[in-house]
C-alpha cells in the first residue's frame, strides 16, 4: 500500500484545464490497476493531492437540477463567470477566488475501501483546520459538507464537497470558503438547498482577510494525519 501522496499548488487555474488535468492523473492510476489486474504487475498506484483557486465558476453535478443555476447565459457573462456540467456527484456550486479547492486524487486501495469513510474525513480535515481558529463547525445530518449552526435557523455552509470514484479511485473534492466573494451565491441555489446561508473564515472571524497559506498549511497537516500519508 502506496501512502505517498503528491501534492500540488497549482495557484489560480481556469477550472476546465484543472478538470482535465484531475482526468489525466485519475486515468493514470485506473491505467496502472487495470494492468496489475490483468500482468499481477505489482505495481504502486500514484496519489495525488491539488490545491487550486478558479476564475469564477459555476459546476453542476452529475444528479444537479440546472435549474438551481439562476442566471441566463448573457447574466453568466456579465458576472465574468462560466458554467459546466461535471461528473461529480452532488448539485450546483460555486468556486472563485478567496477559495481554496483541494481535489485527492487518491487510490483508496492505498489507505481504506470506504467511500462513506472517505467523505468523512475530507469533511474532519475541514473541522479540525477551522477549530484551529476556534470555530465549531459540524456535519449536517443527509447534507454533505462542513457546517455552522446546524439545526438552528442560522445553519450555514462553509465548505462544499462533491466526490466522484471509480474501482477505489476519487476525483473532485471540497472548496472551502476562505476569502469569498459570497455574494456569487446568490445567483444559484446552493447544492441545491433552499434557505440555508453560506459564509466563509473571514466572515466567520469578522476579519478584511485571512492568510490562505497558512489555511492551506493547516489543512494538509490535517490530511496527513487523518489518512495517515506522507505527502511529498
Amino acid at each position: 500500500m502506496n501512502k505517498t501522496v503528491k501534492f500540488e499548488d497549482l495557484g489560480l487555474k481556469d477550472f476546465k484545464e484543472t478538470w482535465d488535468y484531475q482526468e489525466q492523473l485519475f486515468k493514470a492510476i485506473l491505467d496502472t490497476k487495470i494492468k496489475n489486474r490483468r500482468e499481477d504487475a505489482g505495481l504502486d498506484t500514484d496519489n495525488h493531492f491539488l490545491f487550486v483557486e478558479h476564475p469564477h465558476v459555476y459546476t453542476l453535478g452529475k444528479s444537479g437540477d440546472l435549474s438551481n443555476l439562476l442566471l441566463t447565459e448573457d447574466q453568466l457573462v456579465e458576472k465574468g463567470a462560466t458554467f459546466y456540467k461535471i461528473n461529480r456527484g452532488g448539485d450546483i456550486t460555486y468556486h472563485g477566488p478567496g477559495q481554496i479547492v483541494g481535489y485527492p486524487i487518491l487510490d483508496l486501495d492505498n489507505f481504506f475501501t470506504d467511500i462513506h469513510k472517505y467523505l468523512r474525513f475530507l469533511e474532519e480535515v475541514i473541522i479540525l483546520t477551522l477549530a484551529d481558529y476556534g470555530l465549531k463547525t459540524e456535519r449536517s445530518p443527509g447534507e454533505t459538507g462542513v457546517w455552522l449552526d446546524v439545526g438552528t435557523p442560522f445553519a450555514r455552509k462553509i465548505c462544499a464537497m462533491g466526490v466522484r470514484a471509480s474501482r477505489w479511485v476519487t476525483m473532485h473534492g471540497f472548496a472551502l470558503n476562505v476569502n469569498a466573494d459570497l455574494g456569487y451565491f446568490d445567483n444559484i441555489i446552493p447544492c441545491g438547498i433552499r434557505g440555508k446561508a453560506v459564509t466563509s473564515l473571514n466572515n466567520e472571524l469578522g476579519v478584511a482577510t485571512v492568510d490562505e497559506s497558512e489555511v492551506k498549511e493547516k489543512l494538509l497537516h490535517h490530511f496527513e494525519s487523518l489518512f495517515e500519508a506522507h505527502l511529498v
